[in-house]
């Protein structure tokens, strides 16, 4: 399942017709409107802190090195679903304008709006403003693979998040959607992605969307040092 040169330009996404950006006017309850869409270089100071606040829930602190500066110079320098493309999820307590992620031909948002039982609190919202009402809750990176085995293209997840106080709320779901909604459109065999053996909330939540968590395959890895010595 080793990863292969990135696969031919895609066709442009088109909109998914399962998610709709006509919002009701007067929506009931404690409503909360989400969106999915793609990520720029302006998102990279809320990118680099929800990969920090990803590598302390996942007790990894030890190995994160990135800097904004090294994300904003290596993402972004390819069109999306060619290379690395992320997903920015957003969250409003009105609904979204229509500003330039909402008419952007690459890949249309998806929009949603979920009603709770309660409105979140969420103490962290002015770091992580992007707009005037608008939240930043969660992010996806991947990037393209390829399965000899099915002779296809496929994507590869290699994060996940969403912030603590979004969570158990279907964001997770929406984000996870997304990917292989986009895979699907493409033509793509299948999605993979890694999970740690002891978040067995995640691995629940990634079974009951329809994955399979393979047991006997093992992740190897080359890095740091043990990379370096294979130069030349």
């Amino acid at each position: 399942m080793a990863a292969a040169a990135a696969p031919p330009p895609p066709p442009s996404a088109a909109p998914d017709p399962t998610f709709s950006a006509t919002l009701p006017e007067n929506p009931v309850g404690n409503p909360i409107f989400v969106r999915i869409r793609l990520a720029c270089n302006n998102d990279v100071p809320h990118i680099h802190k929800l990969i920090h606040q990803m590598a302390v829930f996942e007790r990894l602190t030890h190995l994160f090195s990135a800097t904004e500066a090294s994300l904003s110079a290596t993402l972004f320098n390819s069109l999306p679903f060619q290379s690395f493309t992320v997903l920015i999820l957003e969250v409003s307590q009105v609904p979204f304008l229509q500003d330039q992620h909402q008419n952007n031909p690459l890949y249309p948002p998806v929009v949603r709006i979920i009603n709770l039982d309660a409105p979140i609190n969420d103490p962290e919202a002015e770091t992580f403003r992007s707009g005037a009402d608008v939240v930043v809750a969660g992010f996806v990176l991947f990037f393209p693979n390829y399965s000899t085995f099915l002779a296809k293209p496929g994507f590869y997840i290699e994060d996940i998040f969403v912030r603590e106080c979004y969570r158990r709320k279907g964001m997770g779901r929406m984000l996870l959607s997304a990917v292989a909604s986009q895979a699907v459109k493409m033509g793509y065999g299948r999605v993979e992605w890694c999970v740690l053996d002891w978040n067995m909330n995640a691995i629940k939540f990634y079974e009951e969307m329809g994955a399979e968590v393979l047991q006997e395959w093992r992740i190897c890895r080359l890095a740091g040092e043990a990379l370096q010595a294979y130069r030349d």
